[in-house]
């Protein structure tokens, strides 16, 4: 009797079902001897990153990229997501161009592509109509920088914001400057307030705008000013201001117009105790501070920023020295928060599933990140409920690198000295 029969090659029937047995859990084998085990490759886990990386935010978006690989690479260098048989990030690239409708489709086309998750968009008006995409897709959407407060009261379910809200940065400035009064005994009387007219603009400065009439501070709103955004020339605009005679300005802008601004306000030499920021990017970042040299000095912004006595921060930005030169600004590390967070409950999860991933974000304890505030957990709407704001000042430091310092609250605080009234711009 043939005993080869109704099998391959020899096998008889028991090892045949061993070895298919084997086969079917991952398992092959070269012989039918020894079989050797062959690892199948953990799958890739896509990441969809929208980021305004041309136009006017051009700056900022291609640092928020970095800030997003940044967190991709430090994943996958320790071994992917371990829970998935160390399946590893892949960052998908979108630009929005600062438009809406583009940062729209843009994440419309990274879906298509394979992405179980969206980060970005920096901008509000771009991140709410990313949001609704997202919501219609199925796809979580985890925002690194947007503060529009409205977009997380939808009742979305797959839209979750580590940054803080606008109501957040305008509460954080209200307090921050009344602390910066009482404590130097400077009280401003006249205040005028600048912004962009984008989304974002126009929002957080109506916002603080209602927080300083209810806060009862004795200062004065006596002009509101607001210009496009990525407008070139603010010498009208500043005509306003110096004609209102304003102790103190509060600028709602983004880097291009924070230049032109206080280039303007230098030429024209509109005498002022100093700028406070209530909440807006544009006076810290390292090309303004290195940009406009002296005239970024004292600038002051309320804003979620870097946690520089972090060991996260620290080893973060050493990475990022190291790769992209200059220091991990706050948007960036933002950027790169999102990542770390969207792979925590990649890990929790187990699973690319959506479901199961939003059931992991829903339970995010995230302790381990490099911005000011306490763990990253969000709330029924999807907001963080630890993120908070830091005021920031820009002091003198032989390396412009280090010159912005965080001056309030005292526990993170690099500085315990708060410069006010400003020297003026044509003074220093």
């Amino acid at each position: 009797m043939d005993k080869t029969r109704g099998t391959d090659k020899g096998m008889d029937r028991r090892t045949f079902i061993k070895v298919a047995g084997m086969t079917g859990l991952g398992l092959t084998a070269t012989t039918f001897g020894v079989p050797t085990l062959l690892r199948a490759k953990p799958k890739t886990i896509k990441i969809g990153s929208i980021q305004p990386a041309t136009g006017p935010l051009a700056v900022i978006g291609q640092a928020q990229r970095k800030g997003n690989q940044l967190a991709v690479d430090l994943i996958n260098s320790r071994g992917g997501i371990r829970s998935l048989g160390g399946a590893k990030l892949e960052l998908l690239l979108g630009d929005s161009e600062s438009k809406p409708e583009v940062g729209r489709s843009e994440a419309d086309r990274l879906i298509r592509e394979g992405a179980a998750v969206l980060v970005g968009p920096f901008q509000s008006g771009v991140a709410m109509a990313i949001a609704t995409l997202a919501e219609q897709r199925g796809v979580p959407f985890v925002m690194d920088v947007a503060a529009l407060d409205a977009i997380t009261q939808k009742g979305y379910k797959h839209v979750f914001r580590v940054f803080i809200t606008a109501r957040g940065l305008v509460g954080g400035a209200i307090k921050y400057y009344k602390m910066v009064t009482e404590s130097t005994g400077v009280i401003p009387k006249r205040a005028v307030v600048t912004n962009t007219a984008d989304p974002f603009g126009k929002g957080m400065s109506g916002g603080f705008l209602k927080a300083m009439e209810k806060s009862g501070l004795p200062v004065k709103i006596v002009e509101r000013i607001q210009y496009p955004l990525g407008i070139q020339d603010l010498s009208a605009e500043v005509a306003k201001i110096k004609a209102a005679k304003p102790d103190i300005l509060f600028p709602v802008s983004r880097i291009g117009d924070s230049v032109i601004l206080v280039r303007e306000l230098y030429k024209q030499k509109v005498p002022l105790m100093g700028i406070f920021g209530p909440g807006s990017p544009g006076w810290y970042e390292p090309e303004f501070v290195k940009d406009v040299g002296k005239l970024a000095l004292y600038v002051m912004t309320n804003v979620p920023w870097i946690n520089p006595l972090s060991p996260v921060y620290q080893k973060a930005n050493a990475a990022w020295q190291k790769k992209y030169g200059g220091y991990l600004d706050t948007n960036s590390a933002y950027a790169y928060t999102g990542i770390l967070v969207v792979a925590d409950a990649l890990e929790r999860a187990g699973s690319t599933d959506t479901d199961k991933i939003l059931a992991a974000l829903k339970q995010t304890n995230f302790k381990d990140h490099p911005v000011v505030g306490g763990p990253v957990r969000f709330d029924e709407k999807g907001d963080n409920t630890g993120a908070m704001t830091a005021l920031v000042q820009v002091q003198p430091d032989p390396d412009p690198l280090k010159r912005v310092k965080v001056v309030l609250p005292k526990e993170f605080a690099q500085s315990d000295k708060i410069v006010f009234p400003a020297p003026q711009l044509w003074e220093r």
